[in-house]
């Protein structure tokens, strides 16, 4: 075979079972590895289907608020998309393999599925909410329990990106349903 040719239709095999852990030398016990990672990969399920409501959204919001809310949903399609970056990437690290297809993700996670149509703003905004909320009562107490286990690493991952990140998104994306308008507004 000429060796300038691409090899096409292998038989692959996995390397790395899903579930399994390669000991990496990281100065960790396997036991708190193996915890780690399967809560990453929870996490990593649920981040990324909020990944993806925020590009649903994006796509279909309509109304007065069109422009501001289609761009800060892409703004934070993006910041998640660096987050589910960063927990698969934790989760290799631990010697785990993260969950990677849709297919996965969608039996793995406990975010609810949207419907398949428009929804109108608040309801777009009251889904990413309850999504935010789901990811950041997971990473608290994923925190807590790799801290226990001495996963700093992943403490660190869990406190200074997931939950800064989802809170301030949570902040702004709430803003958008409070009742009172600013104009009107009189100061006195």
């Amino acid at each position: 075979m000429d060796r300038a040719h691409p090899i096409t239709g292998l038989n692959a095999r996995e390397t790395q079972p899903f579930g399994t852990i390669v000991k990496l030398p990281i100065a960790l016990g396997e036991k708190a590895c193996a915890a780690s990672v399967e809560n990453l990969n929870q996490l990593l399920a649920d981040t990324m289907t909020l990944r993806d409501l925020y590009k649903k959204h994006h796509w279909q919001v309509s109304g007065p608020t069109f422009n501001l809310l289609h761009l800060l949903f892409d703004k934070h399609f993006q910041e998640q998309s660096a987050l589910v970056d960063a927990v698969a990437e934790r989760i290799q690290t631990l010697g785990g393999v993260g969950i990677a297809m849709a297919a996965d993700v969608a039996e793995t996670t406990i975010v609810p599925r949207p419907p398949r149509g428009r929804e109108g703003v608040p309801a777009q905004l009251a889904r990413l909410l309850h999504a935010h909320e789901i990811v950041l009562e997971e990473a608290r107490a994923m925190a807590r329990k790799a801290g226990e286990d001495g996963d700093e690493g992943t403490n660190d991952l869990l406190v200074s990106d997931i939950i800064r990140t989802n809170e301030l998104q949570v902040w702004f994306a709430s803003q958008h349903l409070v009742q009172e308008p600013v104009q009107g507004s009189k100061i006195k």
